[in-house]
């Protein structure tokens, strides 16, 4: 009975604080499944330049960034605290930086390749590591108190059962990014919704985490 209860409270914290992901990841998916259809004449070419984005670097990115989430909150957890809680909110600078750059760039890109923008170590899934980090900044505030209600039992079967949850978020990502409207939505209007998204998260993320009132009580 406890495992499923653990089981349970550990589908509830990961469902309340990963739903915002899904609609990441449906764009993400889907600018990568753009580009591989347009890049069908010149596949040769986009892999040599590195360009070429597969779904597989967005699930290990996405792995790699809730990883380091998990990692902070556990450190928080036993009294390690790397970012103070006021601060969390600066992670909210990321993808408002990702966000700028799609918009500065997306004139001169075309839908198939606008992700390859963000592509800057040839190695896309430390770009959605990053996202997924930044978007996952205020997941620490809930994490740390939740997982020091846990024993070392019931915690290492929480976190096994938040990366068994990564796959499925990246699943439903996948598949609602293959929907015929949303994918025909997205490939016609990706270059304006996907740095409009991340800008947008990332002034959501800055102000759930006050960082706004911080910046404002220095200044006074």
């Amino acid at each position: 009975m406890n495992l499923i209860l653990t089981i349970l409270s550990a589908l509830g914290s990961f469902i309340v604080t990963n739903v915002d992901d899904i609609f990441v990841l449906m764009l993400l998916f889907s600018q990568a499944r753009t580009q591989a259809k347009s890049s069908n004449g010149g596949v040769a070419s986009m892999e040599s330049n590195g360009n070429r984005i597969y779904p597989r670097d967005i699930v290990i990115g996405q792995y790699l960034g809730f990883a380091l989430l998990v990692l902070i909150s556990l450190l928080a957890t036993f009294g390690v605290t790397l970012i103070p809680d006021q601060w969390v909110g600066l992670l909210g600078l990321i993808p408002i930086y990702l966000g700028i750059k799609l918009f500065i760039k997306g004139e001169d890109e075309d839908e198939g390749n606008i992700l390859s923008s963000l592509n800057k170590f040839n190695k896309f899934y430390l770009s959605v590591a990053f996202i997924t980090f930044a978007n996952g900044g205020d997941n620490i505030g809930i994490y740390v108190p939740f997982f020091s209600t846990l024993n070392n039992n019931q915690l290492i079967i929480t976190v096994v059962t938040f990366f068994i949850m990564v796959a499925v978020w990246c699943f439903i990502g996948y598949r609602l990014a293959r929907f015929r409207y949303v994918s025909e939505t997205l490939e016609k209007y990706g270059r304006w919704i996907i740095p409009i998204v991340f800008i947008a998260l990332g002034i959501y993320i800055m102000v759930e985490n006050e960082t706004f009132r911080a910046f404002l009580s220095l200044v006074d």
